[in-house]
């Protein structure tokens, strides 16, 4: 009988605040021989993102807690090592929602086979992956982005946010963002292309600085931070403007209420739109984001960054490190070898 040794990320108690690394643990676990149509899968690459921190709380949501002994789950690209007349072939690549662990047993239903030629692996966990299209979906479709918009985004060099402001540079908007260092705002403007950017943990006032870059104001706001983000942006919105809600980071670990802005009233004055959504609500839409992001890509139109880091064991650290803007783009941590040769 064939023994796979398998190394993996379990929660450990349920955080408060900001996650430590003790609230995790690195177990080891076995998979014996898999059965009738199943397919072994080695990871090589996972995704570390901001909504797994709401799984870590024992509430209702649009997805289920984490359980405490049980294996986090998150974005993963990897491998077809065995299969047992599973639908994928040995060799074949896989993206599916089984990481946080080095191996797992599938058969292969919530698996999407990805063509590494199109783009490097991990990208199929950020500008191809969840991130983009939750940026395509919420710009294009929840925002109804028109040409000639002046967009304003928080969190503009993320995952999300960079895919959104060069969607927008597309589509011929004047583009404006927030960042948390020096070094991406420099990256927005020279490789993104955006027409304007700042860091706001150095300016003095985030509204005025919004004012600065929008003095005709704001027609759409892709929200990702909250907080006095949302504040300047209502305080900067045009009549019927639209804001996509897609994030809240600023709030994700809280330890208690947090006040909303104080100028919701703009909401109803200026006749704002102002919608949330999930992009699991969008997976209809995943052929055609390939569509276009292929294109996209193979035009050299759309740049990205990511920060990865390597070994199962940093996961819990780089979660944590995204919480405090330690990331630069899309956060992934470099499970297992990648034996296509393809980074």
């Amino acid at each position: 009988m064939t023994t796979t040794i398998n190394r993996e990320i379990r929660l450990k108690t349920r955080p408060r605040g900001l996650p430590r690394e003790s609230d995790f643990e690195l177990a080891q676990s076995t998979i014996g021989e898999i059965g009738p149509g199943e397919i072994l899968v080695g990871n090589i690459y996972m995704s570390v993102d901001p909504y797994m921190r709401g799984r870590m709380d024992d509430r209702k949501s649009y997805v289920p807690p984490f359980q405490i002994g049980q294996p986090l789950e998150g974005g993963s690209v990897g491998r077809v090592i065995a299969s047992n007349g599973g639908p994928f072939q040995v060799g074949d690549f896989v993206l599916g929602m089984l990481g946080w662990r080095e191996y797992f047993v599938s058969d292969g239903k919530d698996l999407v086979k990805v063509d590494p030629a199109l783009a490097p692996l991990q990208a199929y966990l950020g500008v191809l992956g969840m991130p983009g299209l939750t940026a395509y979906a919420g710009l294009l479709h929840i925002g109804k982005l028109k040409e000639g918009d002046i967009v304003f985004v928080s969190a503009a060099s993320g995952a999300v946010g960079s895919v959104v402001c060069q969607i927008a540079k597309l589509k011929g908007c004047r583009v404006v963002g927030s960042a948390g260092s020096d070094e991406k705002v420099a990256w927005l403007l020279e490789e993104a292309g955006i027409d304007a950017a700042f860091n706001y943990k150095t300016v003095d006032d985030v509204i005025a600085e919004v004012a600065r870059h929008c003095p005709k104001g704001i027609d759409l706001y892709f929200e990702n931070v909250g907080g006095v983000h949302l504040e300047a942006a209502l305080e900067h919105m045009r009549p019927f403007g639209r804001i996509v809600l897609c994030g809240l980071i600023s709030m994700y670990n809280a330890t208690e209420p947090v006040a909303g802005p104080p100028n919701l009233a703009y909401i109803i004055g200026k006749r704002l739109t102002v919608r949330g959504f999930i992009v699991m609500d969008h997976f209809d839409k995943m052929q055609q984001f390939f569509a276009d992001m292929g294109k996209w890509i193979a035009r050299g139109d759309i740049k990205w960054k990511e920060t990865i880091v390597e070994g199962i064991e940093t996961a819990p650290r780089a979660l944590i490190g995204l919480f405090k803007g330690e990331n630069f783009g899309k956060m992934i941590v470099k499970v297992g070898p990648n034996p296509s040769g393809i980074n």
